[in-house]
C-alpha cells in the first residue's frame, strides 16, 4: 500500500535502513509528514495571560457549529492548505472535568499511550534529557512492520501554561523525513460548566521541495480518492463533496489524533493491564464512525498489529531510548 508522510507523521531520526527502503518509503514518509506536519502552525508562542480569553472567545464563536454538525458530537475541524505550512485543528467539548484533562496531558509519559493508538505509530517512549522530556517515536505504515523500516522521531515536550483556568502543551520536532521540518502539536484547554472541558488541538509542519513532490505523487496515486471532513459543496441530491488533496490529508490525521485523545480519556476504567486494550478498541470504534475518511484495515488486523507493537515497545525501551 502506498502511503504519505502527511498521514503518518512525526520528526525524524532513523534506525538502519534495509535495501530498497527509499523507494518503498517515498509516499510513506510524506504521509507521516502530513500527519505531524499539520499541527505545527499554532505552536508559535507560549501561552500568555489572554490565551484563555482568546480560547473562550473561540468557544462562543463556534457554539452554533459545536451544537449542530456532521460529527454527532460537539466538535469542529478546520484546515489550512499552504505550500509550506499545512495546518489542521480541532475544537471540541469533552465530557471530562478540566482538572482530569489537565492532569493527564501535562504529563509527557501519558502522551505515548495516546499516540500509540494511531495506526502509523510503531513505538513511543518518554526519555529524559538535559533540556526536558523527549518523546521518541517510530512511525511507519498501516501494516505490521519491522522497526528498522520505521522513521525514528524525537519530540520536545513543553508545558507552557498550567493554571486552574487554562493549560497549554506543545510538542515539537525540528527535523522530519523528505525535507519536512518543524513538526508541531499543540493542545490547549479551558474548563466549562457542568464538569466539561473545551479543547483545542493543532497540528502542523513545514515542507520543502522534496516533500511537496512526494505529496503530489501520493495524491496522484494511492491518495487520489481520499477525502477530508470539510464539505466544500453538495450535489443536486444534497450529497456532500468533501475536501481533497493536502487539506484532506491534514484533516484525516488531525482527526486521528483527536480521536486518540478522546479514546484515551473515555475508555472504560479497568486494571492497568487491560487499559491499553480498551483504548485500542475505543480508537478503532471511533475511527469507524467515519469510514469514508478513516477506514484503513479491519478490526482484527488493527488489534493484532497494535498488540504486537505495544508488546515490542516494552522490550525495545532500553535500545530505542538510547541516542
Amino acid at each position: 500500500m502506498q502511503t504519505n508522510p502527511a498521514e503518518n507523521g512525526h520528526a525524524q531520526r532513523r534506525w538502519p535502513r534495509p535495501a530498497g527502503w527509499t523507494q518503498s518509503w517515498l509516499a510513506g514518509a510524506l504521509v507521516m509528514g502530513a500527519t505531524w506536519l499539520i499541527m505545527a502552525a499554532a505552536l508559535a508562542a507560549p501561552a500568555s495571560g489572554d490565551a484563555q480569553a482568546q480560547l473562550n472567545a473561540k468557544y462562543l464563536e463556534l457554539a452554533p457549529r459545536l451544537n449542530q454538525n456532521q460529527f454527532s458530537r460537539p466538535m469542529v475541524i478546520d484546515s489550512v492548505e499552504s505550500p509550506t505550512d499545512p495546518t489542521g485543528e480541532v475544537y471540541a467539548v469533552m465530557d471530562f472535568p478540566y482538572a482530569s484533562v489537565q492532569r493527564t496531558f501535562t504529563q509527557a509519559g501519558n502522551w505515548c499511550d495516546v499516540l500509540i493508538l494511531h495506526i502509523n505509530t510503531k513505538y513511543c517512549q518518554q526519555v529524559n534529557s538535559a533540556g526536558g522530556p523527549l518523546l521518541q517515536m517510530g512511525i511507519g505504515s498501516k501494516s505490521p512492520e519491522a522497526m528498522d523500516r520505521a522513521f525514528r522521531l524525537s519530540f520536545d515536550f513543553r508545558v507552557t501554561a498550567a493554571t486552574p483556568d487554562y493549560f497549554e502543551v506543545n510538542l515539537g520536532a525540528d527535523k522530519g523525513p523528505l525535507a519536512t521540518s518543524h513538526y508541531r502539536i499543540r493542545l490547549a484547554a479551558m474548563p466549562l460548566p457542568n464538569g466539561r472541558t473545551f479543547l483545542h488541538l493543532t497540528y502542523s509542519y513545514q515542507v520543502g521541495m522534496a516533500g511537496r513532490l512526494a505529496m503530489q505523487a501520493y495524491l496522484a496515486t494511492a491518495g487520489m480518492g481520499k477525502v477530508g471532513f470539510t464539505i466544500v459543496s453538495t450535489d443536486a441530491n444534497g450529497k456532500p463533496d468533501y475536501v481533497k488533496g493536502v487539506r484532506g490529508v491534514v484533516e484525516r490525521n488531525t482527526m486521528r489524533y483527536y480521536l486518540a485523545i478522546a479514546s484515551y480519556l473515555g475508555a472504560p476504567a479497568a486494571p492497568r493491564a487491560e487499559q491499553m486494550e480498551n483504548r485500542l478498541q475505543a480508537w478503532y470504534d471511533a475511527t469507524e464512525r467515519y469510514p469514508r475518511q478513516l477506514h484503513e484495515v479491519d478490526r482484527v488486523s488493527y488489534m493484532s498489529m497494535k498488540r504486537d507493537e505495544y508488546k515490542r515497545q516494552q522490550t525495545l525501551i532500553p535500545q530505542a531510548a538510547s541516542l
